[in-house]
């Protein structure tokens, strides 16, 4: 014959509701908040510096009211620069014999640019959706390098997906736009 089991149940040590965090369990939920909170800061740190970086060039060729436009021929390049004569386009515009433009891929001897001047210099930079898409290159190499401190640090996968479609896109648009 097998005994009775008692009538009165036996209390567990655990209280209703609460989980079970082991024996270091408040330092444990420390660490993953302590973990999301750096890697969130420098993920937030690495897009405001592509902002940054960005920022010098875009706002001259995204806030053009008041500035100088006109086109520029490039007629040689060399160290890092390339100079050329300005035929003014906008209202107030005076031509100039020379103005230098950024020597980059965008730019080649002979070619032809809209371009911007910078206020108070003979500074150009291309202007028109390729001059803004070439501003924001910066952002998009910070986008690539944000999702993968999101994706691996913090976790969140599809974030990173997002960020570093949005990186790609930019990069890819930038380069068609050549």
């Amino acid at each position: 014959m097998i005994p009775a089991m008692p009538a009165v149940a036996v209390r567990s040590h655990r209280r209703r509701g609460s989980s079970w965090r082991g024996p270091a369990g408040g330092s444990v939920v420390a660490l993953r908040w302590g973990r999301f909170a750096v890697m969130g800061g420098v993920a937030v740190l690495i897009l405001l510096a592509g902002v940054w970086g960005s920022w010098g060039v875009a706002q001259h060729v995204m806030l053009t009211k008041g500035r100088e436009q006109g086109t520029v021929v490039v007629a040689r390049c060399g160290g890092g620069w390339c100079a050329g004569r300005y035929a003014p386009v906008s209202a107030g515009s005076t031509a100039r014999a020379r103005v230098v433009i950024e020597d980059s891929v965008a730019v080649r001897v002979g070619g032809r640019y809209a371009v911007v001047l910078k206020p108070g210099s003979d500074e150009a930079v291309r202007s028109g959706p390729a001059g803004v898409l070439l501003a924001w290159v910066p952002l998009g190499g910070a986008l690539l390098l944000a999702s993968v401190v999101v994706a691996g640090g913090l976790g969140r996968v599809r974030a990173g997906w997002v960020l570093a479609g949005s990186g790609v896109a930019l990069l890819t648009a930038a380069f068609v736009t050549i």
